[in-house]
């Protein structure tokens, strides 16, 4: 099939769909850092290619993801042209506690509750961690829409999940990249959490 065409690198075969979707994933995290627009389409280029790799992998999960992903990231796209700021670009903030542990009791209900549906469909072999990497993404760009600089924890769980589980799936450069996305990741945060702050000390400051 024409999703499954690509090149061999080091012995590994890689799919075009594989290595354009993750390329345009990696300037997806890159774009978001610097809170551009862009952030959005290029998602929805990168979610109909990885959309094609997972199912061809039996990864219901992470393919059910990418459906997911695409319609937040229509709202992302909305949120944030909303949303924007003359001085510091789209506007950010620290979540609350109350946010906090909301963002946590919905990550391990919905981990729990998909995994359960995964393995009673079928849909994927390792249900769990795929399970966990889907509901991850979907809170992260979830708060990603919204200015909640958290997101970036979020993600840093799902490339704690995703790597083991991309190599155990022969998606050796998706791997990779997960590892590369976990250093954008940290930067990202530190970005964004210095930004909140500018933007909370701006708006307690005297007019």
């Amino acid at each position: 099939m024409w999703y499954e065409l690509g090149l061999t690198i080091f012995g590994q075969k890689i799919a075009y769909t594989e290595l354009v979707g993750q390329v345009l994933a990696l300037a997806v995290v890159f774009l978001a850092q610097r809170r551009s627009l862009l952030t959005w389409p290029v998602q929805l280029v990168s979610v109909a290619l990885l959309f094609t790799v997972y199912l061809s992998s039996h990864l219901g999960g992470l393919a059910t993801r990418q459906v997911v992903v695409g319609l937040i990231a229509v709202y992302g796209w909305y949120a944030w042209v909303r949303r924007r700021d003359p001085v510091f670009g789209v506007v950010v903030r620290k979540g609350s506690w109350r946010e906090r542990f909301a963002v946590a009791g919905v990550f391990v209900v919905g981990t729990v509750a998909f995994a359960l549906v995964l393995d009673w469909l079928d849909a994927s072999w390792a249900p769990w961690p795929d399970a966990a990497i889907f509901v991850g993404t979907v809170l992260a760009f979830a708060l990603q829409g919204l200015g909640l600089v958290e997101f970036w924890l979020v993600w840093l769980v799902v490339d704690a999940v995703g790597v083991p589980l991309q190599i155990q799936s022969g998606l050796y450069f998706s791997a990779f990249v997960y590892l590369i996305f976990a250093g954008l990741v940290i930067h990202g945060f530190w970005d964004w959490n210095r930004t909140a702050r500018r933007l909370t000390q701006a708006a307690k400051s005297p007019v």
